[in-house]
Parts: structure tokens; sequence; C-alpha cells
């Protein structure tokens, strides 16, 4: 007996069986709400179990198509992705590398500084009194020998008076001095005179011993006299002397109430008004500098010491007036360094012929020189700051190797190596924070 299995219901099949079923249904409830009681019901479609098998394999097929068409792709791309990342960690990253080279034998410092005028000295009174009169004031111009104020001094004008008094005086003594040894010579001139006399008289034995004896004793006592009022007149005369000395100090007192400017500069300081007393070396009148020269101090570093010379050129700017530089020379250094900053004290003269820069201001001095041993410099982005120290990466070939440096100027976009490195080595440009000691790298020239 020959046995055939059913066949499959078509697609087609199942979709004509799906509209009568919904047909059924929309007329079961039109039945439903339309119908008579009591009219006989119709009788609902259900569908067989091979129907329902068909429809349940239809969609297990559906979804393992829709599952193998998403799932493989999705898989090829996994499988590409790991091999371009096993290509990347097998592969040797391509870096930047530069030849390390000497800095330029010019040689720029920019340090800060300080102004101050070139020649700068206090007024003070020489002469007691009260301020009798004001000449000038702060921000005058003044020039040498230039009257700046008076005091008035009555005391001193007695003093003169008395001075002048006391050398008359000493004078009249010389007179009376010089008179007394005119008389003493001639007394000794008699006594001698005498003295011989008896000296002959007694060779001839007209008179006795004893008689020359005093005769010989009253010259040399007239002689001592003489002498006596020689020395009389020497101390009269110093007296004079003395007396003339007073007065010339006194004249030269009388001539310091009028106080006058000891040089050309300009008034920063005025201290006193008029009526005011002023004493002999302790009272401040005013404050006189000189600024058609200004002097810059400045505090070299110990590492730039050396670079710096009297006679270097030097640049000023200062804050107040942008866009404009002044220039400069080194006059002196102090050839030593504080021990406490370990910095060089250097002055620099700088022309100020139009009163542009003022004492006391800040400015920023560059000095421009020249080095016979240039340092090395490199680009600040080749640093690596890790705790070990400051390091570069220097390449040997194509291995790396984290060498230590010793950095010395900063100039923001660039460094200068001290120690570590020497001309001609090969270092990375920009290494980051994933180059490692001994990593493998092909190193790619780049220009300056």
């Amino acid at each position: 007996m020959r046995h055939t299995e059913p066949e499959q219901p078509g697609l087609a099949d199942l979709l004509r069986e799906n509209e009568a079923l919904k047909r059924q249904i929309e007329a079961m409830k039109a039945a439903g709400n339309g119908a008579p009681h009591g009219a006989p019901t119709r009788q609902v479609w259900r569908p067989s179990g091979t129907t329902i098998s068909a429809i349940v394999l239809l969609l297990a097929v559906l979804a393992a198509v829709a599952f193998l068409a998403g799932y493989r792709p999705l898989v090829q791309r996994r499988e590409i992705i790991a091999a371009e990342a096993r290509e990347q960690a097998q592969a040797v990253p391509r870096v930047d590398v530069i030849t390390v080279c000497r800095a330029s034998e010019k040689s720029v410092i920019e340090l800060p500084g300080s102004i101050e005028a070139i020649t700068e000295a206090p007024i003070l009174a020489r002469a007691d009194g009260y301020l009798g009169r004001r000449l000038v004031d702060i921000g005058d111009r003044v020039r040498s020998g230039q009257p700046i104020a008076e005091i008035d001094a009555p005391e001193l004008d007695e003093q003169i008076r008395q001075a002048r008094a006391t050398l008359a005086q000493a004078q009249s003594a010389v007179d009376q001095a010089a008179a007394n040894y005119e008389r003493g010579q001639a007394d000794e001139d008699l006594a001698k005179v005498t003295a011989v006399r008896w000296a002959a008289l007694l060779a001839k034995g007209v008179v006795s011993k004893q008689e020359n004896d005093r005769y010989q004793s009253e010259y040399r006592a007239a002689s001592a006299a003489t002498k006596a009022l020689e020395k009389a007149l020497a101390m009269a005369r110093s007296n004079v002397g003395a007396a003339e000395a007073n007065l010339a100090r006194l004249d030269t007192l009388q001539s310091y109430r009028r106080v006058k400017a000891p040089f050309d500069g300009v008034i920063t300081l005025r201290n006193v008004d008029v009526g005011a007393l002023v004493n002999s070396g302790s009272t401040l009148l005013f404050r006189i500098a000189q600024i058609g020269t200004l002097r810059t101090y400045v505090n070299v570093p110990q590492v730039y010491a050396s670079d710096v010379q009297p006679g270097q050129p030097a640049r000023l700017t200062v804050s107040n007036l942008p866009g404009r530089q002044f220039s400069g020379t080194v006059a002196r250094t102090a050839n030593a360094l504080d021990p406490a900053s370990r910095t060089l004290l250097v002055e620099v003269h700088v022309p100020n012929p139009d009163a542009a820069l003022l004492p006391g201001m800040y400015a920023r001095v560059e000095l421009t020189g020249t080095r016979s041993n240039a340092p090395l410099r490199i680009p600040s982005d080749a640093l690596i700051v890790r705790g070990e120290g400051t390091q570069v990466a220097v390449v040997n070939g194509r291995a790396v190797h984290l060498q230590k440096i010793a950095v010395g100027r900063d100039y923001g976009d660039s460094i200068e190596v001290t120690g570590g490195l020497s001309e001609g080595q090969v270092i990375i440009a920009n290494p980051g924070d994933v180059v490692r000691e001994g990593s493998q790298v092909q190193p790619v020239p780049v220009t300056k």
C-alpha cells in the first residue's frame, strides 16, 4: 500500500485561511449584535494543529534568518577590529625626534631693576637760626650755586662782632709784646757790651774777678729775658692767628645763611617752611637729585653672573611708558655675590635727557651679551616630569632611554639644559606619558 505524506501548506494558503478567519470573526460580531434571539449560531472556524505548526515554524525560520543576517557581520567586524589591534600592538610607533643643539651665543637676560638718581644729596642747615626765606619748592629745577633758602641768624652776627673785637685785642697784645721784645734786646746788648769790657779789664788785672762775674751774670740774665720776650711775642702772634681763624669761621658760617644748591638737579623734598627753627647739622631743609642720568640696580643670579661685564649694553622698559625703550650701559658690578641671595649687584647707567624716567621707578632690564660657552637648548614639550625627576627620552637607534637632565633658564617654549645631555643626541620632541624605558620606536626627524 503506498503511503503519502500530507503536503505542507503554503504561505498563500495560510494567508487565505487567515483572511477567511477574519471574515468569520466579523460575521460573528455582526450576528451577535443584530441577530434575533433564538436564531441559529454560525459555526466558528478553528485552525487545525497543522496550521498552527506551520505558522510557528515559519516564524522560527524568519527569526533564524534575521539572526544570521545581523550576527555574522557583527562577528566579522569584531574580528577585523581585533586583527587591527594586534597589528597596532605589534607595530613600532612613529615618533618625532629632534637633534640637541646649542643655544645662540647671544645672551639676553631680563631682570627687574630699581631706578635711582645718579646723584642725590640732602641739604641740611649749617647755621643756627630761623628760616627767613624759602626760594624753591618740590619739583623745581635748580642750577649749581643757585640760592634756595635764607636763614636769619642774629646770634651769629653778635658772634662775628665779638670775634672781631677779640682779634683787635690780640693784635694790640702783639704790638705790646713786640715793644717789650725790642726793649729786652736793648738791655741784652748793653749787658753784653758791659760784660765784654769787664772781661778785658779782668785780663789786665784792673778789676777783681767777683766784679767781672757779676756783669757776666747780668748779661746772661738779659739774654734769657730777651728769649722770654721773643716767646711772648710769638704767642701773641699765635693768638692773632687764632682770632683771625675764628673770625674766618664765623664769616664762613655767615655765608651758610644763604643756602645754595650743590649741583644741577631737581628738588625732590622740602622739609621746612618759613619761620621754622633750624639747627646746624641736624635740620633737613631739602633733598636734591640729579636726574640727567639715572642708575638702575639689578641683582643678577649666579648662573648669569659671569656673562655680565662693564660696558655691556642694556635696555630698560617701564610699565607706565608702553612701547618705549631706554638704552643704557653697565657701569660697574660689585665683583662679589651676595651670600644671602647668591646674586651679583650690577649698576646700569641710563641717559634721561627728557626726564621721562623718574627716580624710584620699577623697570625691566634686558642685558645683552655674548656667551663663550652657550648652553644646550631643547623644546619645553620634550621634558618628562615624573617622580624620578626631570627627564628626556633619548633615542639610540630605535630604543628609548629616559635620561635625567639639569635644567637652566626657562624661556617658556624652550628651556636650557645645563647637564645630562650632550650636543648631537636625538630626543623625542613630544614623548607624552606612554614612553617607557627600553621601548622601541620609529624615529621621524622634524625640522626646528
